[in-house]
């Protein structure tokens, strides 16, 4: 049997993402390192939330050109003690707004305060949303596998417990880190990932408004400098990683892996026993091996 893995864009096997909540005006900032670097990100936000710390709704379409913009709800409340009507509503005219002012369509989800449950998971599928981003990440794991590696005198851990798997669930989908959890270290070792029978994700999580809080701009800034710019690292917002999985998915592979069509729109790229990138372009059927 040929022997087939998938890959990210350009034959890629890792991608890095960033998601950022409250849509406050530190994004501007925020907004000018990433787009200086080309690293993208998600921007999770209220639509109905009006002041003088958030950023106007007529800059939004302008502003997150070049990212994605999720839902957060309307208001930002603690979804799990809401009623069903208004989680409903939360959900479901936040995506509304959202598309009207960014004129795409919105289908990713942030948990304001981190509260959910399985129901409310439940409702987000059903009105159409393919990703929601819970509470917490998994810099826990990350310290327990370092600290499993020192003491063992053997290499720090694969997969997911490093922190840099890919999830099982979208719709559970747990980052990496918040940018306070050692952030540049966490880089560096994501970048030393080099075995490329793995995919890796290392996704980051935070409010803009905290550098200024910490007085910590230049960790982001340092982030940006070591981590860009590196050819095995797809850069993507968070809706653009689930819709190249879907798209992977739905690639129809003749009996032996000899042929292969791709019934999506996009391109899709696999590693050929290891070694050989090939891009299945939308619509094609093309020859393996």
């Amino acid at each position: 049997m040929n022997r087939i893995y998938k890959a990210y864009p350009g034959g890629k096997h890792k991608v890095l993402t960033l998601s950022y909540d409250d849509g406050k005006v530190q994004d501007y900032r925020l907004l000018e390192l990433l787009d200086k670097y080309h690293i993208k990100a998600t921007f999770n936000l209220n639509s109905a939330v009006k002041d003088a710390i958030h950023i106007s709704q007529d800059e939004w379409r302008e502003l997150y050109k070049n990212h994605e913009v999720a839902v957060h709800t309307m208001t930002h409340p603690t979804m799990a003690r809401c009623t069903p009507y208004q989680i409903c509503e939360e959900l479901l005219e936040d995506k509304n707004n959202l598309e009207e002012i960014m004129q795409r369509p919105v289908r990713g989800l942030a948990f304001p305060n981190g509260s959910y449950n399985d129901e409310i998971i439940n409702l987000a599928k059903s009105l159409g949303f393919k990703y929601a981003r819970v509470a917490g990440d998994k810099y826990a794991n990350i310290c327990a596998a370092k600290h499993f590696a020192k003491e063992a005198e053997g290499p720090i851990l694969l997969g997911d417990e490093t922190g840099f798997g890919i999830p099982e669930d979208y719709m559970h989908w747990l980052p990496t880190c918040h940018h306070n959890h050692h952030l540049v270290d966490l880089a560096k070792d994501f970048i030393n990932l080099t075995k490329k029978q793995y995919l890796y994700m290392m996704y980051v999580w935070g409010h803009s408004f905290e550098f200024d809080r910490n007085d910590n701009w230049e960790l982001m800034e340092e982030f940006c400098k070591v981590i860009s710019n590196r050819e095995d690292i797809w850069y993507a917002t968070n809706l653009e990683i689930v819709e190249y999985d879907e798209a992977f998915n739905n690639l129809q592979f003749f009996a032996r892996n000899s042929y292969v069509y791709n019934p999506n729109a996009m391109s899709v790229f696999v590693m050929a026993n290891n070694d050989k990138c090939i891009e299945i372009p939308g619509g094609a059927t093309i020859k393996l091996f």
